[in-house]
């Protein structure tokens, strides 16, 4: 599974938009945008950051687990 895949499912999970998840992790809407449009892909601290603030293991953000 791609990591857009992955990050839509878990906004789905979560029930965030763009915008909210934006604010949970304390970064732009624009930046959201860029990956969830494969412009980009977080690196390594807005990894950490997401499992961090969304409660999920590395091995889901990563898809090593469904």
């Amino acid at each position: 599974m791609e990591f857009i895949e992955i990050l839509k499912d878990i906004m789905q999970e979560k029930g965030l938009n763009q915008t909210e998840l934006a604010n949970v992790l304390g970064l732009k809407q624009a930046q959201i945008s860029e990956w969830l449009n494969g412009k980009s892909l977080p690196g390594y601290s807005n990894l950490k950051l997401i499992c961090r603030k969304l409660n999920i293991s590395g091995d889901k953000i990563l898809g090593l687990i469904i």
